[in-house]
């Protein structure tokens, strides 16, 4: 029976090779149909992986937010007609605060084989060089953009971080991650725990953690970068 296979890519731009196994890698350039949050980059992954075919002849289909429901069960159409299909995400691992997770269930709805592969995600990677609790933590995806929503959530993040000692993590786009970290040290408690998670796996990245009250004033070192923030106790 034909496969889904869930295929990670880099979280910027650095060489496939220094993030993704070679069995990832593989897969990938085995084959010929894919399911993707957008083709042009899609198209730039795949070149980068060494594909072996002419990029312009891979089958390439998109699904994203725009993507209505009923038309997800047609992207099953090649699994069906017996070949393996490969979703990429735009970076990191697909399927994760991404719209294939849409995909993959539909999958599981009709028993076609779903295997995930190993890659790069910058939510578990964020988590693991927070130095916070991994014992138990929640993704919440984007915070409100707008006050006072946005203060409202932070509060409730913190009163669900200490009655749970769960680490809460959320993402934010380079150019209003100045602006949360700036909400997040003057909204939380002092003595809470802000990690800051920038550029994951790439060149330049930046991981620190610290109290509330020490990250006031250092909104800077986060602008025009993409974020993945963990609050914790």
């Amino acid at each position: 029976m034909a496969t889904l296979y869930l295929i990670p890519v880099p979280l910027g731009p650095v060489s496939p090779d220094a993030c993704l196994p070679p069995d990832t890698l593989a897969v990938a350039r085995r084959l010929d149909h894919f399911v993707v949050e957008r083709a042009k980059t899609a198209r730039a992954h795949l070149k980068a992986m060494g594909h072996p075919q002419p990029i312009q002849a891979l089958q390439l289909s998109e699904l994203n937010e725009h993507t209505p429901a009923a038309a997800i069960p047609t992207l099953l159409a090649p699994l069906k007609a017996g070949h393996d299909v490969g979703l990429l995400s735009e970076a990191g691992c697909p399927a994760v605060a991404d719209p294939g997770a849409a995909l993959v269930m539909a999958a599981h709805r009709e028993g076609i084989p779903v295997v995930p592969l190993i890659g790069p995600s910058s939510i578990l990677l964020a988590l693991m060089a927070s130095g916070l609790g991994g014992q138990r933590f929640a993704f919440h995806g984007y915070l409100p953009a707008k006050e006072p929503e946005r203060s409202q959530k932070i509060r409730e993040l913190e009163k669900t971080a200490r009655r749970d000692r769960a680490t809460q993590l959320f993402i934010e786009t380079p150019y209003r991650s100045a602006a949360l970290l700036d909400a997040l040290a003057t909204t939380l408690s002092p003595d809470m725990f802000i990690s800051v998670g920038a550029d994951l796996s790439l060149p330049g990245q930046l991981i620190q953690t610290r109290s509330a009250k020490n990250w006031h004033g250092q909104a800077e070192t986060v602008k025009d970068r993409l974020v993945v923030f963990g609050v914790g106790i």
